[in-house]
């Protein structure tokens, strides 16, 4: 994952929490800078899931090329590590065509993955993987997570009763051998260095980027959010899909198979990710290598310090 002579390919982060204006960011620096843009959004994968996941709009893809988008069907179970091997063979194709690499999103374990590497936890196991979702679908998150609480209360304090994935994930880790998948992560210590990265986030005071939240819900709804969860539902994709079990998709199929009325359903969707952004936010936080920057007002910033990366 490195250039010819030796040296690591430089990338550049654009990362930050839903809702805080990373898609234009992105553009704006590729445009600038020569670059193509690689997703690092988990759910932007999908083809099919495009209202709900907030993908760049057709006019913003015409002036870019965007990689990792529309790449699998939603009934794809699309892992971590499914996303480092693609995205590091688009970084190392736009690098050896000579263009710079814009990498956006908000998903911070994809994020982690590409950058450091990841743990070398056992592959997944269907049988326990099914057993463990049929599991989670009759009890809920809460009293999943209180199990894996009692297996591996380093994991279960860092996810959310909603995290159903990774819960199911570490839980079928411990399944499988007994340990806890913290274990794995402390061995792994996330110390590789894969490519060479200049990394921004967003800020966003926390009102105002709540404030957007909501207002990107509403504009979802008035786009026809509803008609095309409507479509995937016709189309096969269950309400148990991983893709489907996403914030928006579930509050809306929900609605659509009379179990919510649409008024809870918004509530819900607006509530979740209000809590994801606060999440994603934590996340980032932690990362003492992301430069911090109101945008648009410091594009200018971002600028220089891209101008100085390179």
């Amino acid at each position: 994952m490195a250039a010819g002579s030796g040296e690591q390919i430089r990338v550049v982060v654009i990362a930050g929490p839903t809702a805080s204006g990373k898609t234009e960011a992105a553009i704006r620096l590729a445009e600038r800078f020569d670059g193509e843009i690689v997703n690092a959004d988990s759910m932007q994968v999908y083809r099919g899931m495009d209202i709900g996941t907030a993908k760049p709009t057709p006019e913003q893809r015409g002036r870019v090329p965007h990689h990792l988008i529309d790449i699998v069907a939603p009934d794809v179970n699309f892992t971590a590590s499914d996303f480092r091997r693609e995205a590091s063979a688009a970084i190392a194709e736009i690098h050896r065509r000579g263009r710079r690499v814009f990498i956006v999103g908000g998903t911070g374990l994809y994020l982690r993955a590409l950058l450091e590497g990841l743990v070398d936890a056992p592959a997944m196991d269907d049988a326990v993987r099914r057993e463990l979702e049929e599991l989670s679908a009759r009890i809920g998150g809460e009293r999943m997570l209180a199990q894996l609480a009692a297996a591996d209360p380093a994991t279960a304090a860092r996810l959310h009763p909603n995290d159903l994935v990774r819960i199911v994930r570490a839980l079928e880790v411990h399944r499988q051998t007994g340990r806890p998948v913290s274990s794995y992560r402390e061995e792994h210590g996330f110390g590789g260095r894969y490519f060479n990265a200049l990394k921004f986030g967003l800020q966003v005071e926390r009102q105002e980027l709540y404030r957007r939240v909501e207002a990107r819900v509403d504009r979802m709804l008035a786009e026809g959010f509803i008609d095309e969860v409507r479509r995937l539902l016709h189309a096969g994709y269950g309400p148990g899909l991983k893709a489907m079990r996403a914030i928006g998709y579930k509050e809306i199929a929900a609605f659509l198979h009379g179990d919510c009325p649409l008024d809870e359903a918004v509530r819900l969707m607006k509530r979740d990710t209000r809590r994801y952004a606060k999440r994603q936010l934590t996340w980032f936080r932690a990362d003492r290598e992301i430069i911090w920057l109101e945008y648009p007002d410091n594009f200018a910033t971002m600028c220089s310090h891209v101008i100085e990366f390179y």
